[in-house]
């Protein structure tokens, strides 16, 4: 993993707007249609090529293949693992029909909930486990790597990575009825999801863990003290570091946040509640928000949190919940204030989430998505002058 040792570098979490065209295909087969297969999978290599270009062209340094080919940054694990079947009566909904913040605000999330593409309405993606969980998923994650690897060529770029997610999320979003407790279906999904782990990192890349529901169990679970959920996530980390066992933890980025876009989302966890569980994951970078008003203000815990040697901070200093585009010398600032806490050669310049979690999502219209990471770029080029002054 290269780190911040020259200049500021810049990175993003993972998920970009799709072309409509490949939008529309992903929309099909989440609603159960038929779509040719031969042709999706040429339009995602094309998509691929040409978002890795856009990266670079807008400064990004660490790029990825902005998951053109996943439905979502979670179904996409659906066909690639066995031991799963759908269950009575499920399907799509709202994710946070009982949540904190559903609770709070039931106006804004009912209507939320019907915006097709948007946090809260997650799709008939929801299965049972029925059978022993198996990793069957090789092609596609080969596919995957090898759209990637042609995308990269004659393009420039520091580094590369590839998300994946974690077995807390597969957890959260299904259900079990094989296993005899629920410790044992996490571990027995870790061991499946370690086989995709293991591919991404062969093939050459950083392999970027997904693990919103880390930072989201408190909100989705009202139910739940404080306490019970660092007790939730403790296991769940457990897990996640057996599932990453064997690969260099310098090869590993972590990623979690709140799984919301656009919301009031005044029931988001705190960082202080969570950040000492966080840094035990076994990763070389922690990616987290930090740019959305929400969370902007908790920079200053990292003062507390013994950073070890070698490892980086991936802060959001860009937003996906605001179509506004930040101001470079706020992007610096931001970046200039996590320097001075961790120092310089341990922070990358990131963004809060992805962007289009969904296949279909459309709540930053792509072009403020490419403005907003010109932004980004043009704040790391300005932090590092300040940075670096004087050599």
């Amino acid at each position: 993993m290269k780190r911040s040792t020259d200049r500021i570098l810049t990175t993003h979490i993972g998920s970009l707007p799709r072309p409509p065209d490949l939008a529309a295909m992903i929309d099909a087969k989440l609603d159960g249609e038929p779509v040719d297969a031969d042709a999706f999978a040429r339009r995602v290599q094309s998509a691929v090529a040409a978002t890795v270009k856009e990266q670079a062209a807008h400064g990004i340094d660490i790029v990825a293949d902005g998951e053109m080919g996943k439905i979502g940054f979670i179904p996409y694990i659906n066909e690639r693992l066995t031991g799963f079947e759908p269950g009575k009566g499920s399907g799509g909904g709202s994710y946070w029909g009982q949540s904190r913040e559903a609770k709070a605000f039931p106006g804004f999330y009912e209507w939320n909930a019907k915006q097709k593409g948007s946090a809260g309405n997650v799709g008939s993606t929801r299965l049972v486990c029925t059978a022993p969980i198996a990793y069957q998923g090789h092609a596609a994650v080969n596919t995957d790597i090898d759209n990637l690897k042609a995308a990269l060529d004659g393009v420039p770029h520091e580094d590369v990575f590839m998300p994946a997610i974690s077995p807390a999320n597969v957890e959260d979003w299904h259900s079990n009825e094989h296993y005899e407790t629920d410790e044992a279906f996490l571990f027995a999904i870790a061991d499946a999801l370690a086989e995709e782990y293991r591919a991404i990192v062969d093939a050459g890349f950083l392999l970027q863990i997904d693990d919103p529901v880390l930072a989201t169990y408190y909100v989705l679970h009202p139910e739940c003290s404080i306490e019970q959920c660092r007790q939730w996530a403790e296991v769940r980390v457990e897990a996640l570091n057996h599932a990453l066992g064997g690969i260099p933890e310098e090869k590993i980025r972590y990623h979690t946040c709140y799984s919301i876009n656009m919301g009031p989302r005044v029931h988001d966890m705190e960082l202080k509640d969570i950040i000492d569980i966080m840094v035990k994951v076994r990763a070389g970078a922690y990616s987290f928000e930090a740019a959305n008003p929400r969370h902007d203000h908790e920079w200053h815990l990292w003062e507390d949190i013994d950073l070890p040697d070698g490892k980086s901070l991936i802060p959001g200093v860009i937003t996906h919940s605001s179509v506004l585009v930040e101001h470079p010398e706020l992007v610096a600032q931001r970046l200039v204030r996590f320097a001075g806490v961790v120092g310089r050669e341990n922070v990358i310049a990131g963004a809060d989430c992805g962007f289009a979690s969904l296949g279909g999502s459309a709540e930053v219209h792509p072009e403020a998505v490419w403005a907003k990471f010109s932004a980004l770029a043009e704040g790391a080029r300005l932090a590092s002058q300040r940075l670096w002054a004087g050599g």
